[in-house]
């Protein structure tokens, strides 16, 4: 008797990055040539949680078959084409559960054995899960619970733990410079400081330094507070000064 044909399943949570498609691309590839069928699970974890085991529902909106004609297009692209989100089955508020789960009454519910259940259902024999913190601490939850997973780091903060290098953190890194270096033709023009934001404090702490030396700038030693004001001291024009507060600058 022929051995049953083993599944894989992906599926994109959090953040979009340029690298998703080609990785969705690469695991699939692979893993066809290898025997695998291969499945995308859309919108991150919220398709597993929307996924209906009822007989003869409609789950294209939860589970897309991958082939390599799918993919081969996809990955021209930026972006992720299973779509992303940032549901999380381990805190589902109520008004989010499906309504063809029962049992849940809590405002926030932990809809993992429904979720174990849906995947049974489908077949997975490994999960690949694509993302950040928050998508791979709960593919550690179904790791904890017996599913075969296997994670890959995807995030512009390159900080998922026990890696070195995650999908995003490339063009976050080009992107900065190239924004940098287009923020200082303005302020040099107007002689005024500009003020950079990066989304992360994380990444502010380990990797702007070496963003900011690539662009020939330096950190100044503006302070930080999460509630109170920032008072300077910043020239705007050719004879006056301006001392400026800014309430809440870096909540």
């Amino acid at each position: 008797m022929a051995d049953k044909q083993r599944t894989i399943a992906i599926l994109t949570g959090g953040g979009d990055v340029p690298g998703l498609n080609p990785a969705i691309r690469s695991i699939t590839i692979r893993a066809l040539r290898e025997g695998y069928r291969v499945i995308g699970i859309r919108r991150g974890w919220a398709g597993i949680v929307d996924y209906n085991r009822d007989p003869g529902a409609d789950n294209t909106e939860n589970v897309q078959e991958l082939s390599e004609a799918i993919v081969n297009r996809a990955a021209r692209t930026g972006g992720t084409f299973l779509h992303t989100s940032r549901t999380r089955p381990s805190h589902l508020p109520l008004g989010r559960v499906p309504a063809h789960m029962t049992g849940y009454d809590q405002p926030i519910n932990d809809v993992t054995k429904d979720v174990l259940r849906n995947l049974e259902h489908l077949g997975v024999d490994v999960l690949v899960p694509i993302g950040g913190d928050d998508t791979l601490s709960y593919g550690k939850r179904l790791h904890d619970e017996g599913v075969h997973v296997v994670a890959i780091p995807k995030t512009m903060d390159n900080d998922v733990y026990g890696t070195d290098y995650c999908i995003g953190f490339s063009t976050c890194v080009t992107r900065t410079i190239e924004l940098t270096h287009s923020l200082r033709t303005s302020a040099g023009s107007h002689e005024r400081f500009r003020l950079l934001s990066n989304l992360n404090g994380e990444m502010d702490r380990k990797e702007l330094p070496g963003i900011l030396s690539q662009a020939r700038l330096s950190q100044q030693g503006f302070e930080r507070r999460r509630h109170g004001t920032f008072e300077g001291h910043l020239p705007i024009g050719e004879d006056d000064e301006w001392f400026g507060r800014i309430d809440e600058l870096f909540v």
